[in-house]
């Protein structure tokens, strides 16, 4: 399994403007991911920029007179206020236009692809799913008793059934809890280097050698998906 994976989704109800990633396709970090037509909210950015502009300048003018005795405290403070709600009116609207485009929030692949481009989403809608895949880890299920040997960094092997060849591996993580039932908990482990043949998803057996002698093979948990 990959060591980062997410759902993207809309923020915001919008038509898909662009996708330029296809499945399986890698990006880097902070890439543009999706982008969406957002010329309603830019115009209302503009229309609320314009309402900012003009209630600054009330409040600028009502000041001045206030300084001379001209403009009574209530109709100054009004002016305050309704400068701050213009300001606050940008600040949202601005932040809804940044939900236009969707940034990478790390470097990976595209591991499905759930819209299209020009097609309309609702807030929440998924989107796409993305994995980081540059380190791949493993989960499994092992009996407890083999917590009295199992230490993190504590070197094993796994065997893929997909590739049919055999990888080097470190424990990296243990469970906080024992299944009570089962008599079992789970660890997860990191597969040592850069393999071009391994993807997400592949299974396989553990092969671990407890110190004081024998040996361990068990099968690969089923990944989360």
């Amino acid at each position: 399994m990959p060591r980062r994976f997410t759902t993207i989704a809309a923020e915001i109800g919008a038509k898909i403007n662009r996708l330029p990633y296809q499945e399986g396709t890698a990006f880097k970090s902070g890439e543009q991911l999706v982008s969406f037509e957002c010329s309603l909210q830019q115009a209302q950015l503009e229309k609320a920029r314009a309402e900012l502009e003009s209630a600054e300048y009330t409040l600028k003018s009502n000041q001045r007179l206030a300084e001379l005795n001209s403009v009574g405290l209530l109709e100054l403070d009004l002016s305050r206020a309704a400068a701050s709600k213009a300001r606050a009116e940008v600040g949202g609207t601005q932040a809804m236009l940044a939900k236009c485009a969707v940034p990478a929030p790390f470097s990976g692949r595209v591991a499905e692809l759930k819209a299209r481009d020009q097609q309309f989403v609702q807030p929440g809608q998924a989107l796409m799913d993305i994995i980081d895949d540059s380190v791949l880890e493993l989960e499994f299920l092992v009996p407890s008793a083999w917590l009295s040997w199992v230490r993190v960094g504590g070197a094993l092997r796994v065997q893929i059934d997909e590739t049919r060849k055999t990888y080097p591996a470190r424990f990296i993580r243990i469970a906080a809890r024992v299944d009570p039932v089962s008599q079992s908990v789970k660890l997860v482990a990191e597969i040592e280097g850069k393999h071009e043949d391994l993807m997400a998803g592949m299974s396989g057996r553990v092969l671990a050698a407890p110190p004081a002698g024998g040996s361990g093979q068990l099968p690969l948990r089923e990944p989360r998906r």
